[in-house]
This record gives C-alpha cells, structure tokens and sequence, in this order.
C-alpha cells in the first residue's frame, strides 16, 4: 500500500507540471515553459514526499541541463556556493551543542530568568526557543522543547498557550541570525552572485535583533492575553557545565568574537576582511580537533543534513535559472504597476504577499523563485534590491496560521492538544503584526543601513 501511495503522489507531480508546463506555454516561451513545469515538478514532489528531500534536491542538475533550460555547469554552481559551506560549519557546531547537551543547560538557566507565572513562562519559552534556533535548526529547537512545554503545566489550555511559544519563537528566532534559517543563507548567495553589498554576520544580527525582539514581545503579550497569574511547575535541577559543554560554550564565545572584530564597523573599522564561510567552517573542523574531541566523523556525519545543503544547491539551481532565461525579468515586468507605489507601499506588498504565499508552500522554493523577480523589479524601478530582498526573506519565516506551514507549527500540532482553529486565531493576528514591523522596521531602520 506505501509503495502504491507514493506511486500515485509521484504521479500526481509529474501530471501538475505537464499541466502547468502546457499552460504557462501559452504566455511564455519553450525555455520558460519547461522551467515552470519543472519547478512545479520540484515544489510538489518537495510537498507530497514522493521521493526523499536529498533526491528532489539534486534533480535539477539532471533536468535542467536536459531540457536546455541551463547547461550543468550553470546549475551545479549552486551546489558549490560558498553560503553552503557556512551552512556546513554551523551545523557542526549544532551538533555539538547538541551532543554536549548544552542546549539543556541553556533553556535552564533561561528558564530561570522569569516569573513562575504562566505569562512569564510564554515568554520564557519563546525567548528560549528563538535564542536556540538562531543557530540550531527551528525543527530541532521545537523538538527538544516540546516535552518541556508540556510538562511545566498541566492545564490543556496553558499547555497550547506554551507550545505555540515554543513554535512561534523558533520561527522568530531562526531570522536572527544569517544560519539560523535555509531562507537567510538563499538571500545571501542570490545577493553574493550578483555583487551585492554583503550583510556580515554580526551586522545582520544588529539589523534583525532588535524587530525579533519586538516580535517575541508582541506573540508573548498576545499568547499570554486573558490567562492570569496561574503558577507552572518548577523546572527540574541541571547539574553545572560538564567538560564538553564548556568547550563547546568557549568554542561560540571565541567565534562570536571573531565574527565580531571581523565586521566592518565604517568609518572607525574596516574588519579583519575575512571570508565568513571559512571562518563559519573552520570553527566547525575544529571540533574534530585534537584535544577538543567534540566530534568524531564516523559516529556523527550522519547528523549532518546533507539533503539541506542539496536543498540549498537546488534553490541557488532555480534562482540561477529565473535569471537566466529571463523568466525573472517577465514576472518583473507583470508586477509594473506596483512600480507607481511609493516605496513603503510596495514593501507592504511585498511583505503581505511573501507572508501569506508561505503558508501553503516551502518558504526555501518560495523564496528561490522570488529573490530573482523582486531582483529584477526593484532594478526596473530603480529601488534598492538588497532592502526588498531582506524584506521578502524575513517575511518567509513569518508563517504562523497553519500546521503545514513551518516544520515547528507540524511538530507542537502533532501533541494532540493542539486544534487547528486556536493556531490559525493567533496565527494570522501574528501574521498582521510581522508584516508591520518588517515594514516599519525596513523604511525606518534597514534602508538607512543596508
């Protein structure tokens, strides 16, 4: 029956991109056709798991090459983008954040930071939970502190109050800083390729912190609304730091240094003018270090997600693609209109329509498909790329009305005691809020900035 079942998915994907390669061949030309209905192929099958993640992800390097959509030097650059490698490195010392069982000791102490109340342990949790997913992955962050949620109360609706905290806040976290989510790194590479001015890591950090922090403010108020001052459980005791995690502690403290004195801080500093990606990567080889022994090859490559990185190269594959066969430059051209809006009026549509779409979709496909048509308006329009392109990747995490949505909403949805109805009440009153804050925050802030 499983075999028959993702058979028929498989199926499903291939007739959906004939369908709407044969649509879009109406307007568009051969190479543009096949380009639709290739991606089409790739959203669905990334949608219905008819084929595993990695296998969908390295598909384009066949099918583009083989439809005369691009060659397949063009299409496995992406798979070697240096955004890739800073990927990688970050994921390994996730990983020993895990291992080490640091991240425990941190949600603790965090945890102790607040009042007992119900109010003070949403935002404890979601402050928590975005602090670890600004560089554990949000599936990971939601998984580890599901249990914790579910624990520190035992009425059904604390409990639902606490889980979307902790789902919420893992979504918010995961913009902070350029690792902690596929969208971010996409957005670099795409801005990397067409000689953009780049976002260090620590600037990128002083741009989004303080709109998350906003963020997790507003989704705590509104989650901890009519709820009074119920008391939660006391957490249990944590032991101090073991060796391990204060390697592994020592190791983020210097690399945050490092990532710190490398940024240019104009005019008073240029930077050390290193390459994140190396520094990103090096930090991360050294945990198989002699003396560190944080990790060991053999026991631990399997935890690195290797079908992310290939998801990676597919987005980068796609971008490189709208671009190059001027799909990018026509769906542009459809969106002239908005071109007689002032800016802030556009960001607002921009924000609202990357914000809704993702719902429903991949916020990594969504944002690979739209990086290279707001590229490509904002240059028609004269209208600083780099601005609207962070507004449209910041406004891809922000989905939070619906269970299929972000891994995080699927995860708390799972526990039973979630119904869809209370998430999408708060989640498209979260949805509003977002979307006002990246505008805000985009015309006020980061276009004075970037």
């Amino acid at each position: 029956m499983g075999m028959k079942s993702q058979m028929s998915r498989f199926l499903i994907a291939c007739f959906m991109a004939v369908a709407l390669f044969m649509v879009a061949l109406v307007w568009l030309t051969m190479t543009q056709a096949l380009l639709v209905g290739s991606i089409t192929l790739l959203v669905v099958l990334w949608t219905n798991e008819a084929l595993p993640m990695g296998a969908v992800s390295l598909l384009p390097i066949i099918i583009f090459p083989g439809l005369g959509i691009i060659d397949t030097k063009a299409t496995a650059a992406g798979y070697a983008n240096p955004i890739v490698f800073l990927f990688l490195g970050g994921f390994m010392l996730a990983i020993a954040v895990e291992k080490s069982g640091l991240h425990r000791w941190i949600a603790h102490h965090l945890l102790g930071l607040f009042p007992r109340s119900a109010k003070g342990v949403i935002f404890a949790l979601a402050l928590t939970s975005a602090s670890l997913s600004s560089v554990l992955s949000n599936t990971t962050t939601t998984l580890l502190l599901i249990s914790m949620g579910l624990f520190l109360s035992d009425i059904p609706k604390i409990q639902v109050r606490y889980l979307l905290a902790i789902a919420y806040g893992a979504s918010i976290g995961g913009i902070i800083t350029p690792i902690g989510t596929a969208p971010n790194l996409i957005f670099l590479g795409f801005a990397g390729e067409h000689s953009l001015p780049s976002i260090p890591f620590v600037e990128w950090v002083m741009l989004v912190a303080p709109m998350a922090l906003l963020m997790l403010m507003s989704m705590s108020w509104i989650l901890g609304f009519g709820l009074g001052s119920e008391p939660s459980q006391a957490s249990e005791s944590h032991p101090p730091l073991t060796v391990p995690q204060r390697k592994v502690l020592t190791l983020l403290v210097v690399l945050m240094g490092v990532l710190f004195v490398n940024a240019p801080m104009k005019p008073y500093w240029n930077g050390l003018g290193l390459a994140e990606e190396g520094v990103m990567l090096a930090f991360g080889l050294l945990l198989f270090a002699p003396k560190m022994n944080l990790l060991d090859w053999d026991e631990d490559r399997a935890k690195i997600p290797f079908r992310i990185m290939f998801l990676f190269g597919a987005g980068f594959a796609i971008a490189r693609a709208f671009s190059d066969t001027g799909l990018a430059d026509l769906s542009a051209q459809s969106l002239g209109a908005l071109g007689s809006l002032s800016p802030w009026l556009i960001l607002l549509a921009v924000a609202t329509l990357i914000t809704f779409a993702t719902e429903i979709t991949s916020n990594t496909a969504l944002i690979s498909v739209m990086l290279p048509v707001i590229y490509s308006f904002t240059i028609q329009n004269h209208l600083d790329p780099t601005l609207f392109m962070l507004v449209a990747t910041i406004a891809s995490s922000y989905a939070f009305m619906l269970p299929i949505a972000t891994p995080p909403n699927a995860i708390i949805m799972s526990s039973g005691i979630m119904k869809v109805k209370d998430m999408a009440f708060y989640g498209f009153i979260l949805n509003i809020v977002g979307i006002a804050l990246i505008v805000v925050f985009a015309n006020f802030y980061w276009r004075h900035v970037i």
